[in-house]
């Protein structure tokens, strides 16, 4: 039997990712994201329109993907509700956003430079992507539901990096081609576990792991459209002046 629901957010389970980009001072931000998907060698993810991550991939137009696996999830969390814009939105400030110029020390983490893009990569990371921007649009901007900004981002996958521990010992290539071990490497999925966000808390690929700052508070304050009467109109109304210079 299934029931028709009103979900404030559909964050169903997606990998967590560390996306990293510079500043217009050439500083690094580093912001935790779980709107991502691949095919092939291109990637697509979804961005707040109001996040400097969205300001520095559409001047610059380069990143690195960061997957974290589950062990990094108490450094990841404390990456949660952090912003690299030092004028806080309005909509961030009601959920308990702050300004951290340094993520990465914020996070405890430390950095490592990229082959060809300029944002660095983030060591602690047991993947790291280097991208570029292929196209970005408006996204959902005629959903009623989308009370802020957003964008999406395709990306084209430059160079990927994998820590050696997850890959796949060579006795897994065993009646293989020898041109498939010439060209290629496997990541051994018994071995590689990323932090999985679902529903504002943290998972990885067998189990639920840990709590997530982004877990505080009502889940509805990520949907003011729930709102009714004159309290909708008002959130409506402050959240389309405040984000207005970001669509």
């Amino acid at each position: 039997m299934h029931k028709t629901i009103e979900p404030s957010i559909l964050y169903f389970g997606t990998p967590v990712v560390l996306v990293s980009t510079l500043n217009q001072d050439g500083s690094l931000n580093v912001a935790p994201i779980s709107s991502i998907w691949w095919l092939g060698w291109s990637c697509m993810i979804g961005l707040d329109g109001t996040s400097q991550t969205t300001e520095n991939l559409k001047r610059t137009g380069e990143c690195v993907l960061n997957m974290p696996s589950a062990d990094l999830v108490d450094a990841v969390d404390r990456g949660a509700r952090t912003t690299g814009r030092s004028s806080v939105p309005l909509h961030k400030k009601s959920l308990g956003y702050k300004y951290v110029k340094d993520k990465v020390g914020e996070m405890g983490l430390s950095t490592q430079n990229s082959l060809q893009v300029k944002p660095a990569r983030i060591v602690e990371c047991p993947v790291q992507l280097e991208a570029k921007v292929s196209d970005c649009r408006r996204f959902g901007e005629n959903n009623a539901r989308m009370s802020i900004p957003s964008f999406s981002f395709e990306l084209d996958i430059l160079k990927v990096h994998v820590e050696e521990t997850i890959l796949m010992a060579n006795s897994h290539l065993d009646g293989k081609p020898d041109g498939d071990r010439d060209r290629n490497q496997y990541v051994d999925p018994d071995k590689w576990h990323p932090l999985i966000m679902s529903f504002r808390k943290f998972y990885t690929t067998n189990d639920y792991i840990h709590e997530s700052r982004l877990n505080r508070g009502a889940e509805e304050m990520y949907a003011p459209w729930k709102k009714k009467g004159i309290k909708r109109k008002i959130t409506e109304l402050m959240l389309s002046v405040a984000t207005r210079k970001y669509r």
